[in-house]
C-alpha cells in the first residue's frame, strides 16, 4: 500500500486521497479568444515526465484539504513540495 504524507494529517494510505492532476496549471486569461485547438490543448494536454512530477492531491477521507506534492513517476516515491512547505512556514 502506498503511503502519502498529508501536510496536515501525516502519512495515510493512498485510498484516502483523490488525485487532482498536474499542479500549477493556469487558466487562460481570456478563454473566449481561444480557438478549438487551443482550448483542447488547455483541457486535455498535460506533461507526462519520467521522474519527479508536481501534482495536486486532496485528502478526501481525512481533512479534505488540497495540497501540492511531488511524486516520482518511476518509483511512486512522494516528497513535499518545497514551495508549499515554505508558504506554510
Amino acid at each position: 500500500m502506498l503511503l502519502i504524507a498529508c501536510p496536515w494529517c501525516g502519512p495515510r494510505e493512498e485510498v484516502e486521497f483523490r488525485y487532482g492532476g498536474q499542479a500549477h496549471l493556469h487558466h487562460p486569461t481570456d478563454p473566449w479568444t481561444l480557438d478549438d485547438a487551443q482550448w483542447a490543448e488547455y483541457l486535455f494536454t498535460r506533461d507526462n515526465p519520467e521522474g519527479w512530477f508536481t501534482e495536486r492531491w486532496c485528502h478526501i477521507h481525512g481533512c479534505r484539504q488540497w495540497f501540492v506534492a511531488e511524486r516520482d513517476t518511476r518509483t511512486y516515491e512522494f516528497r513535499p513540495n518545497p514551495a508549499e512547505e515554505a508558504r506554510r512556514g
